[in-house]
């Protein structure tokens, strides 16, 4: 390699900048080789690297690269809509990104302090391995895990249904590690090439393996998109507008499923008009079949009142309600309320900012003659968490409102995250959401219809059930965990010997 290129400082910006372009591999550029070399040029540094704490600042830049550049819509959900000050936002964001960085910097140290003697094979699983702890260390925060750069284009997403997206991302690494040691000289180019095209030739023939299989009728859909703008979208006289934006997309739908957004309805369920609502239902019976709503809710337990993020369902089957169970730390709930409540009573003005979690376990909801697993939001970019209600489930729904973060990468790569649930499940994956992404994902994870962001429509079509187990369903993310940590062991026991 060119000589500048062992220079630490130089080493530490190149790195940064790595981190940054594995961005490219995320929706909506989906150039997934970009990911794979960017982690060989970190991996390639970390090899060399003559002290842990080089090799942990390699990491840190790394970190600092990919997420100031992949999640920088952080910053616009806190200060343009959350109403945070600005310099406290810029403050509060680049405190998150260098939190979040610690966990590659820690796989640097790992990697020098315990496996110097086999830096390239133990570099794909520390990696991996800290990629799974931000999954979910404080509730978790799995967003550009490099698995999902690889959905659905690359061969590797062929892994998605026996590994899920962990064991996508160690694949992803793996390569890059291939790559990194090809570099380095420590392999022929004919054996990593071939190491190479043995991942790829596997996961392509992967992708042809029928996980599931249809069941029942396709059903018809209408996807709603009201695009209410999030500051718009809680004004005491925006309500009327949205409830009649709402009411008049729902009723000129012939579908027998008309899907609204997360919380579209922006009042207390107790508070929605006995006529509105009977209105929609006698609609959707008209069309035999149902539609849901997304509504705040409030119930008393306990001598508290509890509010829910719910979806409701009105129709031909009996009511059914889903409630969001996994939320949004600070956006959704206050964590260590007695530290930062001082945050929300001074900085933001975010409603239903401390809401109640739903029951970990809830059914399917059995609509139009399909079992319909709901999700809301943030919950989809939990794959362990959406398997929950399979294989019962023989359609995935998710509904949403990244309005939350404007006209950043945030939609696309909220929409990338179902695609992959899409694979890891061998279901078919709805997406109404209030201003993007409302999209229509087939169970080999493609988009096959897809609406225009910031415009108010109905996405409309038919969907298919299906029935069948994936070994991710069944599994979840225990093989992938276990292989990284089954590896790691083998390699210190051949350090010990």
């Amino acid at each position: 390699m060119l000589t500048f290129l062992r220079h630490p400082t130089f080493q530490l910006i190149f790195t940064a900048a790595l981190g940054a372009l594995s961005v490219f591999g995320f929706a909506p550029y989906y150039i997934y080789p970009t990911p794979i070399l960017a982690l060989a040029g970190l991996f390639y540094f970390w090899r060399d690297a003559e002290t842990q704490k080089h090799a942990m600042q390699l990491g840190f830049a790394f970190g600092m690269g990919l997420f100031g550049a992949g999640v920088s819509w952080i910053y616009v959900s806190l200060h343009d809509f959350g109403g945070m000050p600005s310099a406290a936002a810029i403050f509060a964001t680049a405190a998150f990104f260098a939190f979040i960085s610690l966990l590659p910097m820690s796989a640097g140290w790992a990697l020098k302090r315990y496996f110097p003697h086999a830096p390239l094979l133990a570099a794909p699983l520390l990696w991996v391995g800290q990629e799974w702890v931000r999954g979910w260390i404080f509730t978790g925060f799995p967003w550009l895990t490099m698995g999902y750069s690889q959905v659905p284009y690359s061969p590797l997403a062929g892994f998605a249904p026996v590994l899920g997206v962990f064991g996508v991302s160690l694949l992803t690494a793996i390569a890059a590690a291939i790559v990194a040691g090809a570099l380095h000289g420590r392999l022929a180019r004919k054996q990593w090439a071939f190491a190479l095209l043995g991942l790829w030739i596997t996961g392509a023939a992967l992708k042809h393996v029928e996980w599931s299989h249809p069941v029942g009728t396709p059903l018809t859909f209408s996807l709603l998109q009201g695009n209410i703008s999030q500051d718009l979208k809680w004004r005491e006289d925006e309500v009327v507008r949205t409830f009649q934006t709402y009411r008049d997309m729902a009723l000129t739908s012939h579908a027998q499923l008309i899907v609204m957004p997360e919380m579209a309805l922006p009042i207390l369920m107790d508070e929605v008009p006995r006529d509105y609502l009977d209105k929609l239902a006698q609609h959707a019976k008209a069309q035999g079949g149902d539609i849901l709503i997304g509504v705040p809710e409030a119930k008393r337990q306990d001598g508290e009142t509890l509010y829910y993020n719910t979806m409701l369902s009105y129709g031909t089957a009996p009511t059914q309600a889903y409630r969001k169970f996994h939320l949004v730390p600070f956006g959704e709930f206050i964590p260590f309320k007695p530290v930062f409540g001082w945050i929300y009573r001074n900085l933001l003005h975010i409603p239903l900012a401390d809401l109640a979690s739903g029951d970990k376990y809830q059914q399917p909801m059995a609509l139009s003659g399909q079992k319909i697993a709901m999700n809301i939001c943030y919950e989809d970019v939990f794959g362990e968490e959406i398997i929950r209600q399979l294989p019962a489930a023989t359609l995935l729904i998710n509904v949403s409102n990244d309005a939350w973060y404007g006209e950043s990468l945030a939609a696309d790569q909220h929409m990338q995250m179902s695609m992959t649930r899409a694979l890891e499940t061998a279901r078919m994956v709805l997406r109404a959401t209030n201003t993007g992404a409302t999209a229509v994902i087939n169970r080999e994870g493609r988009v096959i219809a897809h609406a225009p962001h910031f415009k108010q429509l109905s996405l409309d079509g038919a969907a298919q059930g299906y029935a069948g187990t994936t070994p991710y369903v069944l599994w979840g993310n225990v093989p992938a965990i276990a292989l990284i940590f089954l590896g790691l062991g083998v390699l210190w026991v051949r350090k010990k010997k």
